[in-house]
């Protein structure tokens, strides 16, 4: 079952506009859709090592672009959402994350720029709480460029022997995360209950 999927996801990473979906996603991810690019970027570095660094700057740049249109939503929806904020009790919180933007804004999307944060949350909080512009495309230039840059390099250090012996490995590794998976579940129903 893996083994396909896996074969699959390596054919999709070959195809033509491959490099185009891989943009797509970098874009949408960064400012509304839940799936990181990491899903697309590694399997194509996978498949075509020697374009790791290419395909890296296009999730790259994409990332920021949708990073800016997070932004912006977050800047030109507030007056929507500001009566939600104090309609729950969150005003007082959200002048706290907004203090804590203020004085770390920055290193907070960079930071979130490199992590497995949803980066929207922070692109659109971002926005709305007024960051600068500027500093904020820079951090988000330089965080998504290192995470990006480093799944490229890791991937394609591996090259096609890491591309065969995932190959040969994939059923056991996929069912032992299916199984971590459920085993994780199981004991947040039960150990938080």
């Amino acid at each position: 079952m893996f083994k396909r999927l896996y074969n699959r996801v390596l054919q999709w990473a070959e195809h033509r506009y491959a490099s185009h979906y891989l943009f797509f996603l970098s874009v949408a991810e960064s400012s509304f859709f839940p799936i990181p690019p990491d899903v697309m970027l590694a399997p194509m570095c996978l498949a075509k090592p020697s374009k790791s660094f290419s395909y890296a700057l296009i999730t790259t740049v994409g990332s920021v672009l949708g990073g800016i249109i997070g932004y912006c939503i977050g800047f030109f929806s507030f007056e929507l959402i500001e009566p939600l904020i104090e309609s729950i009790g969150y005003a007082h919180k959200f002048d706290v994350v907004k203090e804590w933007f203020d004085n770390w804004g920055f290193w907070a999307i960079l930071v979130a720029g490199f992590s497995p944060i949803p980066y929207k949350v922070f692109t659109v909080t971002a926005g709305l709480l007024g960051m600068y512009f500027l500093p904020f495309v820079l951090a988000s230039i330089i965080g998504r460029g290192a995470r990006f840059y480093l799944v490229a390099y890791l991937v394609s250090l591996g090259g096609d022997g890491l591309r065969h012996r995932l190959n040969d490995y994939i059923e056991k590794i996929g069912w032992t995360v299916t199984a971590a998976i459920i085993l994780g579940i199981v004991i947040y129903k039960f150990g938080f209950s």
